[in-house]
């Protein structure tokens, strides 16, 4: 019979006990050490990591108080806090045992011992040592993804008055709990927001669980963000648990919350007032522990008069807004990004170094950028790809600025670039109000509504 992969340590000042547990137990697993005095623990634990320490409780004559055992128990704890052990425990000797369970010990087994006992009792403590160290390593994979996605957005840039505001509403909000909404055109940043408010809280060490509900259908809806039990419908092969479980604890950004039907909005607006969720296909409840920060650049207010957003579930997700300034009206910065994302995909194409001419730094200030950062980063990374120098000038980015007297505005009339002026000229005509714009243009207002989010209007 093949061993079980394992190494023991068995410490006894009793030789004929660690002469019998040493023959028993390499019949049965990879490595057995034995130890009369408690005073090497730490050379054996210098020398080999041990997946299990079978430990006596009396190491003195005369005593069974069990103070040793409890001494090297602590020793053993504070060198390997993940280690396993048994307390080997006289007859009658249960109170004690229990005292050490309460200190850190894994399990104890009373002497004289049935092999088949004692053989029971550690493998169902090395079963629960390698649980531990799977968590251990989910935990610490966890811990590097988040650090490895958060990389991504750490550099929050800025140093315009918009900005400032910005990083001023962050720093005191941060710390609390405090529901964020924020808003803002697309493109402008609202996921570095969601993160920046992440690593300033006391959530900073849990999950953070990005959820784009805009990519979610209704009839997933339930399933993704509350979970679903086995056999709750077709797909459902497993018990799965819901996004709101998941970052429970952390920090739960749900990115264009605006896209919501009425029914959606009412479920989620039920679980955020109970914080509980019910998987679909049970109805047992799970408390869930989360801060919430929410996005959208759709304009909830107009909704919310116009009847397609619940007045309740605003008020339930600003406690505090956040609005994200476009490219347009923080140009001071537009230098500050043009040699952040020059840096970052000089790096990553292998071309460092890079430079920028005035004239093109211009350029590229006069241009409205109707994507705002999200645009000039593709702008940027598509000119650092295509340059044939290590210098950018005009000619590496496609774009048309106008004269100082004309309109800030591309001039290339394409499809996409008309279809945006008459909708801007279709809401001006109607101050604002985007159901009449919408009927203005022939459209419908959800139709309208996607549009706007399209070109970050």
């Amino acid at each position: 019979m093949a061993k079980t992969e394992a190494k023991i340590l068995v410490v006894d000042d009793d030789v004929d006990i660690l002469n019998t547990a040493r023959m028993y137990l390499k019949q049965q697993f990879t490595l057995v050490q034995i130890e009369n005095d408690p005073e090497n623990i730490p050379l054996h634990f210098n020398r080999e990591s041990f997946d299990l320490v079978l430990l006596d409780m009396n190491f003195r004559k005369g005593e069974n108080d069990g103070s040793d055992g409890l001494k090297w128990l602590n020793v053993i704890l504070n060198i390997d806090p993940n280690a396993i052990v048994i307390l080997i425990t006289a007859y009658g000797e249960f109170d004690l045992a229990v005292k050490a369970i309460k200190a850190g010990a894994t399990d104890f087994i009373t002497k004289p011992w049935k092999n088949e006992k004692l053989f029971g009792t550690i493998t169902s403590a090395l079963k629960l040592r390698q649980s531990k160290l799977e968590v251990d390593k989910l935990k610490t994979t966890q811990k590097t993804i988040s650090s490895d996605i958060d990389q991504k957005f750490e550099n929050f840039l800025g140093e315009s008055e918009p900005m400032e505001r910005v990083f001023s509403l962050l720093k005191k909000v941060g710390p609390t709990d405090a529901n964020v909404l924020v808003l803002g055109e697309n493109g402008t940043g609202k996921e570095l927001a969601a993160r920046a408010l992440h690593r300033q809280s006391n959530r900073a060490s849990e999950v953070f669980i990005n959820v784009d509900l805009g990519a979610i259908s209704e009839t997933l809806f339930e399933s993704e963000l509350f979970g679903h039990k086995k056999g709750a419908f077709t797909d459902a092969k497993e018990d799965k648990p819901g996004r709101f479980e998941v970052a429970s604890g952390g920090t739960l950004f749900l990115d264009e919350i605006g896209n919501l039907s009425l029914p959606l909005q009412a479920k989620l607006l039920s679980v955020l007032q109970q914080r509980k969720v019910s998987r679909v296909g049970s109805n047992k409840e799970v408390s869930i522990d989360i801060r919430l920060v929410c996005a959208t650049n759709m304009p909830l207010y107009e909704m919310v008069k116009e009847g397609t957003f619940r007045q309740d579930l605003l008020y339930r997700i600003n406690t505090v807004e956040l609005r994200m300034p476009s490219l347009v009206e923080r140009k001071e910065d537009m230098e500050l990004l043009v040699k952040h994302f020059m840096a970052m995909y000089g790096k990553k194409y292998k071309k460092p170094n890079m430079r920028i001419d005035t004239a093109t730094l211009n350029k590229l200030k006069r241009y409205n950028w109707p994507g705002n950062i999200r645009e000039l980063q593709h702008a940027i990374e598509r000119a650092i790809i295509l340059s044939d120098d290590n210098k950018l000038t005009s000619n590496d980015f496609l774009l048309q600025t106008s004269n100082s007297n004309e309109a800030n505005t591309e001039e290339t009339l394409n499809l996409t670039e008309m279809e945006k002026r008459l909708i801007l000229k279709a809401l001006d005509q109607n101050n604002g109000n985007v159901t009449r714009a919408a009927k203005a243009l022939g459209l419908d207002r959800l139709a309208l509504y996607r549009r706007l989010q399209k070109y970050g209007l």
